[in-house]
């Protein structure tokens, strides 16, 4: 298998996250990414954050080539939907969600997708 080197990761589309700062905060936005953990930067403008953003992910990259540690891929682009979600949950809400779906008389597991895709829907 071929190393991957900074171009790379460089050419990778890794989402990100922009936030406004308080002004208690210094005012102005913070981008972080999700998939790379403790990389951020800020800035004034929406513009400058990013640009800033991009030369904090090219820092993190390359300190993390440099240490020989391992990148993460983007998550949107390596994640398989197989259409199965492991869930835990308390006991009080599973006996509740049981008890819903035999009143509407349908599989617990009917009963969630109905949920799930009522929710999903308003956004």
């Amino acid at each position: 298998m071929d190393k991957k080197d900074l171009d790379y990761y460089l050419s990778q589309e890794y989402p990100f996250k922009i936030e406004t700062l308080r002004e208690d905060d210094g005012g102005g936005y913070l981008i972080t990414y999700p998939d790379l953990p403790g990389c951020v930067s800020d800035g004034k403008t929406v513009d400058e954050t990013i640009a800033m953003g991009q030369d904090a992910r090219k820092a993190w990259i390359e300190t993390r080539l440099e240490e020989g540690l391992t990148i993460p891929e983007p998550y949107s682009h390596s994640y398989k939907y197989s259409g199965r979600i492991a869930l835990r949950t308390p006991k009080s809400l599973h006996k509740r969600l049981v008890a819903n779906a035999e009143k509407e008389g349908v599989s617990l597991n009917h009963y969630l997708v109905y949920l799930l895709s009522k929710e999903s829907a308003k956004k």
